[in-house]
This record gives structure tokens, C-alpha cells and sequence, in this order.
């Protein structure tokens, strides 16, 4: 039998002659034939044969459905229950965290659209009406990463130490741990392992969020080590207004170079400070 139709891709159906295809309003005749049939009396002996094409209609339905904004608009005493589960945490949840604690997901979104939570990073919300964290940036990066460890210039700003500014959030991770993708805030990973990833970490909590942070010695130490990528010059501010502030001692210090194996960088500025 020879369909007359050409073309990789399309339907093929057969209708029997006695159906008026005008009848199926997503069927359109494309093609038709002339078969031999004689000899049978089957009802599909004398065939049509269309394609069957998508109506315009479908498709703009589609766009306005997939296009349109979704208006959420959760009711008020499960936007109150809401609102009393972030204060209970501090202020600010990942997504997760929030569902766990029984707010859905629609007066989450729900809120998020109406202002009243505001949007950290990717799945991170804080609610807009307690004070902004001190460190939103480094809040929402504990939030999505909470086994990172804040290192390097972000340590250094975390304990005020020395003039840098952080142009990102410096943490560092494991070896083969997940490098976590950010559109915002801007992240700087560093990967360690062993007791220099594990030496030093201290936790501390910024408005209920769970804050791991090298200690003054240890970032000094870190500072060296990563001299070629931050700069010889900020290791040495470091070490210099770490002991003028004595938030380490000279031995401190020399314990952590020792771990991050740069005691030999280390020790002939400590002993010019002398």
C-alpha cells in the first residue's frame, strides 16, 4: 500500500471511508490514494490517509499558560504561621528547612512575591521584616553550605583583622566535596584536606545562622599558604596586625604554618617583627 505522504516525522492514520473526517477537528487531510481493493470487502479497503497537526489554538493556550505569571496569594493565618517559624530560626531558612517546618511551598513563593521574605540566594529566604544579618553574603552562603569553612580575606574581615575588603565569600571545602554554584553572592572556593581542612574552625552564629570560620592563627597560616593567589602583601598585613592585636600568639601562628607546611615562609617575618 502507498500512502502518497512523504516526510521522517509524521502521524499516519487511516480512517475508514463511512467517517466523514470534517468530524475530527484536529485532523486536517493532507494526501489520498488510490488503492486496489478488489476482491475484499473490508470497511478499510478504500482508505484516507491525513496527518494529524497541532491546532494554532493549542499552542497559544500553552503560551498563556506556561507564560503567565502565577498569582499566589497564601492566606493570612498561614502567612502569621509562617512568619513565626522564620523568627523561631533566626529569620532565615533554605527551602528545605522552611518545608520541614511546615510552611508550603505556595506561601513561601507567596511571600517571596508579596515582599515579605527576601531572597538570600538561590533557595535561601530571610524574613524582610526583622534586620538585615551583618553579613547577609556569608549568612547565605552557611545556609546553602553549612560544612564550609570560612577562610582566607572573609576570615580575616570576620575578625577584623587588617584593611581587605572580601570581593567574594572565601570558604574553603573538602578535596572531592561539591563545589556549590552561586548566582549570588559571589563565592571563592578553596579546596583542603586533612587537619588543614580541620585545625582551627571555630563556630559562631550570626542571627541564628551557624557560621564555621578559621581561627586568627590558622587564616594567617592559610594566608601564606595561598600567598600566590591573594598576595604576599595580604599575608603579611595579616600576620602584622594579628600580633599587634594579639588575637594569636607568636606560637599560635607557627602551630598552623606548621600544618599548612609554609613554617619556613613564616618564620623569618616573625622573627624581623621581633
Amino acid at each position: 500500500m502507498s500512502s502518497g505522504i512523504r516526510g521522517v516525522g509524521w502521524a499516519v492514520v487511516s480512517v475508514p471511508p463511512s467517517t466523514r473526517v470534517g468530524t475530527y477537528s484536529r485532523i486536517r487531510v493532507v494526501a489520498s490514494s488510490a488503492i486496489d481493493v478488489s476482491g475484499t470487502d473490508s470497511p478499510w479497503s478504500t482508505s484516507v490517509h491525513c496527518v494529524i497537526k497541532t491546532s494554532d489554538n493549542v499552542h497559544k493556550v500553552r503560551g498563556m499558560y506556561h507564560n503567565a505569571p502565577m498569582k499566589r496569594t497564601p492566606s493570612e493565618s498561614a502567612v502569621r504561621a509562617a512568619a513565626t517559624i522564620f523568627k523561631a530560626a533566626g529569620g532565615t531558612l533554605r527551602t528545605r528547612e522552611a518545608a520541614e517546618r511546615g510552611v508550603h511551598y505556595s506561601t513561601l513563593y507567596g511571600m517571596r512575591d508579596a515582599g515579605l521574605l527576601e531572597q538570600l540566594s538561590r533557595g535561601v529566604y530571610r524574613l524582610t521584616e526583622l534586620q538585615a544579618p551583618s553579613k547577609y553574603d556569608v549568612v547565605a552562603v552557611a545556609e546553602r553550605v553549612p560544612d564550609a569553612v570560612l577562610c582566607l580575606v572573609s576570615a580575616l574581615d570576620f575578625h577584623e583583622i587588617g584593611t581587605q575588603i572580601p570581593s567574594a565569600v572565601t570558604i574553603a571545602i573538602g578535596k572531592r566535596d561539591w563545589h556549590p554554584q552561586f548566582d549570588y553572592p559571589r563565592v571563592r572556593v578553596y579546596r583542603m584536606s586533612g587537619e588543614a581542612l580541620t585545625a582551627g574552625v571555630e563556630e559562631h552564629s550570626i542571627d541564628g545562622t551557624a557560621v564555621k570560620v578559621f581561627n586568627p592563627a590558622k587564616t594567617v597560616a592559610d594566608c601564606f599558604k595561598f600567598r600566590n593567589k591573594i598576595g604576599l602583601d595580604v599575608a603579611l598585613e595579616a600576620l602584622r596586625e594579628t600580633v599587634r592585636s594579639r588575637k594569636a600568639t607568636r606560637d599560635e601562628i607557627m602551630k598552623y604554618a606548621g600544618i599548612d607546611r609554609v613554617s619556613k615562609v613564616v618564620r623569618p617575618y616573625l622573627e624581623a617583627m621581633e
